[in-house]
């Protein structure tokens, strides 16, 4: 499994550690990572993803994984995500038609 947020497409960044006596070495930093379900309002169901929690934090800001989702560019989402953005679209312009 790769350290990526589905959501937001963040990974690992590499950097240096760097001691006292200036000596640098590479080291890696990786993305606080959650296993969370999230529920989908449209699509009255549930979806399990692995999110960071700056992610997170910005789904609760939006308003929730639908409209996460639709602001969302798919550059940066993973396929299921991709796949979920699909089937929330469909679901809301055909609640729109019959509307």
């Amino acid at each position: 499994m790769s350290r990526i947020c589905e959501l937001t497409g963040k990974g690992r960044q590499v950097g240096n550690n760097v001691s006292h006596a200036n000596n640098k070495t590479k080291r890696t930093f990786l993305p606080n990572l959650q296993n969370v379900t999230l529920l989908s309002d449209s699509l009255e169901r549930s979806v399990r993803l692995r999110v960071s929690t700056h992610g997170l934090r910005s789904v609760e800001h939006n308003g929730g994984l639908d409209n996460w989702l639709v602001k969302a560019g798919d550059d940066q989402l993973s396929l299921r995500c991709r796949r979920l953005k699909r089937d929330i679209k469909k679901k809301l312009t055909a609640t729109d038609a019959v509307a």
